[in-house]
């Protein structure tokens, strides 16, 4: 009781105790009642007063609250009152106004009483078993309870729900509550539980918290929806905020097509209220989410291009050019734009072809840039268009060189009717108000960020200052402002245009150093004793002109690299000159540019870096360090080494490429030899059926001469001879004349086999031999001889085949010609007297039914004969064929040995540099040494190198030879 009093210092005793002693009943008959109603009335008394005497009830009443849900599962009502009184104990919702000190009371009771609660984890997978209840009155107060627990100590709650078998599984099926007051909660509680945890924000996305969310949102609305969509677009904000896993499986899952209604606001402009501007908010929010250049390259990609194919970005280009959007929602729609465009080029591309909606339409980049260079604007507004147009840039030489082009004097609009955006960045770079100069500067940097091609076009920009003036070139104009004591914004602006235009280009170097004025402007400066305020000015005047020295090509005589370091010796002194620059990368600003790519300041005076210029800096500050201190014979010794491995390189690439040419040609020849083989292999195909198919005519024709045989024994009659001689000299005439034919045709492939072999043989005389030729040239020539020989192997089967189909046709015809004397000697042949006349109607019927079978046989032979016919026809053209491969394979090989021999001269040359080289470098060495300056072990590991990869060239060139 001295707890109580001291926490409830402010009441009288008196009523305190008598309060105590009423709870203390109240939890007794909780503990002690055998009848459930008495318990009941008992648990509805502690909640009517847990809300005015928490602290009291939760010490009393919270073990005995916590049985009744272990018991008293069977009544819902019961169970409703001991979650509704627990709720009351630890959550700080309070309706009343209270003071501050009450306030931070009330908080502490709420942990200490949610320390008290989970200390015993049991008590939470208690609480997730009774939500699985379908009752309203147990479900809707355990939701409540629940997130009351996650919002006092929500790493603890959460990790003993991770733990707990299927715990997120049945906080999902809330989402699914068809009560919708049960459903809103759900998402709150969810929201609460996936707060900075992402094992379980993974739990949530794997079971389908997308699907839910989206369908939820679509029936509310979508941006007219109310607090439920806002509510939902958080809880879809903490699932996919710096977590790569499931930013993935929502994209793979389709989800951001689904997102594209969303901002589907139409032409009226009267229905943006509170809750619309708030929803709409979220959801640009949550696109920037999936496309944030914190995100890996590969996922930002692939969602930008998803947003791209399902029309997201055109309906965000749309709202941006739409009137009368509010301006929060104006700004925040130009930064989400930007990110989605940002290093996609089909993006940047279809963003160069937006036009607004204006008499004439203009691009959508010249509106946006007007924005920016205007000072009335805001200045939230004017930061999300430079990023915007930041954004367009990177990485996208097409977009800069356009940009450029609008300055050149080649393009310039003569009429004066349209204005371009690079008029209106210059008109920005040279007006009075120092916040257009700083964003216009940083706007053309990024122009020329990484692209020394537009940086060289850029010096062409002719600016005329005043009338009857001649014209000056953008370059001066910027050192002319500098030299005018202008704004600190506006001159750290135009040194961070300055260092970027002049980085990785010699020749703006050599511009720049032409100007007499501009190296003792920038001493001057470096030199002074200023205020704080422009130390940051001289440290960019300082990086300048490290620039000027670390890029010069000494291509002017009065400012070579070796002058302006000893006038910086002499003026400031190296020292004194390496402070200053370290003053850039120190200036508070600095870092907080360097975090992250939006712009993004609380004022104008804060807007002094740039994200890519901070990279710039951290790049270039320690090569001008090490580029000061280097004397005359360093930078003299480092330029020669740097053009003889120049010289090197360009040799080694030079081989290289021919040997890769030597390689396709090796590839190319080696796949016509493959080719050349799979038709020798169907040629013998072809022979071996042919070979079959006369077998087979053949065995008929024997089969046929047998049978005529047979009738000839029979034949006795004038009559029969009578027929045979009307029919059969005819037929065989025929035979005769195609037998013939095919004897001609026989004869011609003869005649073709032997001038192939003839051509064989004199590939293989003017082989050259092995004594005369290299080692890869004999390897080379050896082969081809084999392949040739194989060739000649299988002409020569070829051939022998053909011979024997030959001689088989001679035998046909001789046996052709014996039939036919066999069948004139029948004809001459006289009928046999006494028979009757009878017998020969019968013998006469006999002859012309077995000649009619004799005839038919003849033409099948007939048709078998010509079929065999077109097929030696064919492989007469197969074999053309093949020797015409076979001449262009020879013409070839032949040329692959003279490039072969070319190349075997041009390595003994280059071998012959390269021992030159390494002697010369060597020789540089063993100076170095001598004067005393310590030899890196790079060189020595980089010479070795360079004599394997000569060694590896030269054994390439060998197998090469050797193919």
């Amino acid at each position: 009781m001295n707890f109580l009093r001291g926490v409830m210092g402010g009441q009288s005793a008196g009523p305190q105790h008598t309060e105590a002693e009423t709870i203390q009943k109240l939890c007794d008959r909780v503990a002690s009642s055998t009848l459930l109603d008495d318990r009941r009335n008992a648990v509805r008394a502690l909640k009517s007063l847990s809300k005015k005497y928490r602290l009291e009830v939760g010490i009393q009443a919270m073990e005995h609250l916590i049985h009744v849900l272990q018991t008293d599962r069977s009544d819902s009502e019961i169970i409703g009152y001991a979650l509704d009184t627990l709720y009351n104990i630890i959550s700080n919702d309070e309706e009343e106004e209270v003071e501050e000190n009450s306030t931070r009371q009330s908080e502490d009771l709420g942990s200490q009483f949610t320390e008290i609660f989970i200390k015993q984890q049991e008590n939470v997978t208690l609480l997730l078993s009774l939500l699985e209840e379908f009752d309203f009155h147990v479900r809707w107060p355990g939701v409540k309870l629940l997130t009351s627990l996650l919002k006092q100590l929500g790493p603890q709650v959460q990790q003993i729900i991770l733990v707990s078998p299927m715990g997120v599984s049945r906080l999902m099926d809330l989402l699914a509550d068809s009560r919708e007051v049960i459903r809103n909660d759900g998402v709150l509680l969810l929201q609460a539980l996936t707060r900075s945890n992402g094992a379980i924000q993974k739990i949530v996305a794997f079971e389908n918290a997308f699907e839910r969310l989206l369908d939820i949102i679509t029936e509310e609305g979508n941006s007219d929806g109310g607090i439920v969509v806002e509510d939902c677009l958080i809880l879809l904000q903490n699932l996919l905020k710096n977590n790569n896993s499931n930013q993935n499986f929502f994209k793979e899952g389709s989800y951001i097509q689904r997102m594209k209604p969303w901002f589907e606001v139409g032409d009226e402009n009267s229905g943006w209220s509170a809750q619309k501007v708030t929803n709409l908010h979220l959801m640009l929010q949550l696109v920037r989410v999936l496309v944030s250049p914190n995100n890996p390259p590969g996922a930002t990609s692939s969602c930008q291009k998803a947003m791209f194919q399902c029309g997201l970005l055109q309906q965000l280009c749309t709202i941006l050019m739409a009137t009368g959007v509010p301006a929060d929602i104006l700004t925040e729609t130009i930064n989400t734009v930007s990110e989605v465009i940002r290093g996609c080029q089909v993006n940047q591309d279809y963003f160069a072809s937006v036009n607004a909606p204006s008499n004439p339409p203009r691009p959508a980049i010249v509106v946006l840039l007007m924005s920016m260079v205007n000072e009335r604007q805001p200045f939230v507004l004017r930061c999300a268009v430079l990023y915007c147009f930041q954004c367009f840039l990177y990485k996208n030489q097409k977009g800069q060189g356009e940009i450029v082009s609008t300055l050149l004097p080649s393009t310039i609009d003569a009429t004066g009717n349209s204005v371009s955006a690079g008029q209106l960045l210059c008109g920005g770079l040279f007006s009075t108000d120092s916040l257009s100069n700083w964003c216009a500067a940083v706007a053309l940097a990024h122009a020329l960020q990484e692209n020394a091609t537009q940086k060289e076009q850029l010096l062409r920009v002719q600016l005329a200052t005043s009338i009857g003036n001649p014209p000056v070139s953008l370059l001066q104009q910027c050192t002319n402002i500098l030299s005018q004591g202008s704004k600190i914004q506006t001159r750290v602006g135009l040194l961070m245009l300055l260092c970027t235009w002049l980085s990785n280009c010699p020749i703006a170097v050599t511009h720049f150093l032409h100007n007499s004025a501009n190296v003792p402007f920038l001493t001057g400066q470096i030199a002074e004793n200023l205020g704080e305020e422009e130390q940051l000015v001289q440290g960019l005047c300082a990086l300048l002109l490290g620039i000027s020295i670390y890029f010069n090509d000494n291509s002017l005589e009065s400012y070579m690299k070796e002058k302006l370091k000893q006038l910086i010796e002499k003026r400031i002194g190296k020292e004194n000159f390496i402070e200053k620059l370290g003053f850039i990368s120190k200036h508070e600003l600095y870092s907080r540019a360097s975090q992250k790519p939006q712009p993004n300041f609380p004022s104008p005076e804060y807007m002094i870096f740039d994200h890519e210029f901070t990279k710039l800096v951290k790049e270039l500050e320690g090569v001008i360090t090490k580029a000061i201190y280097k004397s005359s014979e360093e930078d003299k010794q480092e330029e020669e080494v740097k053009k003889t491995l120049e010289q090197h390189d360009s040799i080694v690439t030079h081989y290289k490429n021919m040997i890769r040419e030597q390689d396709l040609q090796l590839e190319e020849l080696k796949q016509q030899i493959s080719t050349l083989k799979c038709q020798n292999e169907q040629l013998q195909t072809a022979v071996t059926q042919q070979v079959s198919q006369i077998q087979q005519h053949k065995d008929q024709y024997n089969l046929l001469k047998v049978q005529l045989g047979k009738d000839n024994q029979h034949q006795g009659s004038y009559s029969d001879g009578a027929q045979m001689n009307g029919i059969q000299p005819e037929e065989i005439g025929r035979l005769r004349e195609e037998i013939e034919e095919l004897k001609s045709n026989q004869e011609l492939l003869q005649s073709q086999l032997a001038e192939k072999d003839a051509f064989i043989e004199n590939l293989k005389s003017s082989q050259p031999s092995p004594g005369t030729n290299e080692q890869s040239s004999a390897t080379a020539s050896a082969r081809d001889s084999e392949q040739i020989e194989e060739l000649k192997q299988e002409l020569a089967t070829l051939k022998s085949q053909l011979n024997s189909q030959s001689s088989e046709i001679t035998k046909l015809q001789t046996e052709k010609q014996e039939l036919l004397q066999k069948t004139e000697a029948f004809a001459k042949s006289v009928p046999i007297p006494g028979e009757s006349e009878t017998i020969i109607a019968t013998k006469t019927t006999d002859v012309e039914g077995r000649l009619s079978a004799l005839l038919q046989e003849t033409k099948e032979l007939k048709n078998e004969i010509k079929a065999l016919s077109e097929e030696r026809t064919a492989i007469k053209e197969q074999l053309d064929s093949s020797n015409s491969t076979i001449a262009i394979l020879q013409n070839e090989k032949n040329k692959l040995e003279v490039d072969i021999t070319d190349s075997k001269k041009e390595q003994d040359d280059l071998l012959v540099l390269l021992a030159d080289q390494d002697q010369k470098i060597f020789s540089l060495k063993n100076k170095l040494k001598e004067l005393g300056h310590p030899v890196e072990e790079e060189d020595e590991l980089e010479s070795g190198d360079q004599d394997d990869e000569d060694e590896e060239d030269e054994d390439d060139s060998k197998e090469q030879g050797h193919i």
